[in-house]
């Protein structure tokens, strides 16, 4: 499991472990059942506090993209289609809002915005 961090990033470390990670189990590179790298060891590789990782995981546990059991560790959860739709809507949510502020920004009308997204969606 590779994680990257950005120190120029402005989201917070913790946030960037989860995304990737999330990222990770949606396309497959983590297969569920999974074992992922104890809190410790993954602090440790990647030379931050154990409890920022911590804060990750927990919230990976609560999304549902982790399971974590005392004494045994942290692995990939079964597929849940909910959380993974939900995650990928959240993120065409962000991708959609910052295309609204370049269409503001650069004049562009909405019902033209709708209508490449329309376009883009169609391909398929």
């Amino acid at each position: 499991m590779e994680i990257i961090l950005s120190a120029g990033s402005s989201k917070p470390i913790y946030e960037q472990i989860t995304a990737q990670i999330k990222a990770q189990i949606m396309n497959g590179a983590l297969e569920p059942g999974q074992a992922i790298p104890s809190m410790r060891a993954l602090a440790r590789s990647l030379h931050i506090s154990v409890i920022t990782v911590q804060k990750a995981y927990e919230e990976l546990q609560r999304d549902g993209f982790i399971v974590t059991t005392v004494g045994r560790g942290s692995y990939v959860a079964a597929p849940n289609k909910n959380f993974y739709r939900e995650e990928q809507q959240r993120r065409a949510e962000e991708c959609l809002q910052q295309a609204a502020e370049i269409g503001r920004a650069a004049g562009i009308p909405a019902d033209k915005l709708c209508e490449l997204l329309r376009l883009f969606y169609e391909e398929e």
